[in-house]
């Protein structure tokens, strides 16, 4: 689980949540140098850790197209029963479509890394973007079935929120990209009308 947090549906007593799974490789450098590894590599995550003998370098373990080294799936929505804790089903959320545009039909279902959380409605819908492709969708919260799909200008890795105006519901994601990640960057806030 990242930043995103979670969502959780009091009257069913479920929580949303997702999940990545990627390797990194980390390496711990001495916290003297620290600073020089920064400036030698502006672009890697390099960073001291208060009060140790250590910083640490991290970066992802990814293949030549781009992909996590380790074995799918790669990023997951869940549903778990807050009376129990048991997983009531989980799905690939997301697609490699904007990380190596072909592999999305060789590896169709394999989710990818995420940031940015979960949002769920009263009506049993589950709303996330957070994913590298550049989508939000929407997600049948009894069951995990994608229902909807609509393409963002740029990254929606956040999470979205829900509102309703002159009897109208909305649902507007902030889509401004994650400069790690490499999806697309921009500065729109995208709202989309549920159907009445």
């Amino acid at each position: 689980m990242n930043w995103g947090g979670l969502a959780f549906d009091p009257t069913r007593n479920v929580i949303y949540v997702n999940t990545s799974s990627a390797l990194h490789v980390v390496t711990l450098i001495p916290a003297a140098r620290v600073k020089a590894a920064q400036a030698a590599e502006p672009d890697v995550e390099i960073s001291p850790q208060a009060g140790a003998p250590y910083g640490m370098r991290r970066q992802v373990l990814l293949s030549p197209l781009g992909l996590p080294c380790n074995p799918p799936p790669w990023g997951v929505l869940h549903a778990l029963d807050m009376r129990d804790g048991h997983v009531l089903w989980a799905v690939p959320l997301g697609t490699t479509q904007d990380k190596a545009p072909f592999s999305q039909y060789l590896l169709p279902h394999v989710g990818m890394p995420n940031f940015g959380g979960p949002m769920v409605t009263a009506s049993g819908l589950v709303f996330i973007g957070a994913t590298l492709d550049d989508y939000l969708r929407a997600f049948d919260a009894a069951n995990g079935r994608e229902l909807w799909r609509a393409r963002l200008p740029a990254g929606g890795q956040a999470t979205p929120m829900t509102y309703i105006w002159k009897g109208r519901q909305y649902v507007v994601i902030a889509a401004g990209g994650h400069s790690k990640s490499g999806t697309k960057r921009g500065d729109k806030l995208i709202a989309f009308a549920l159907p009445e």
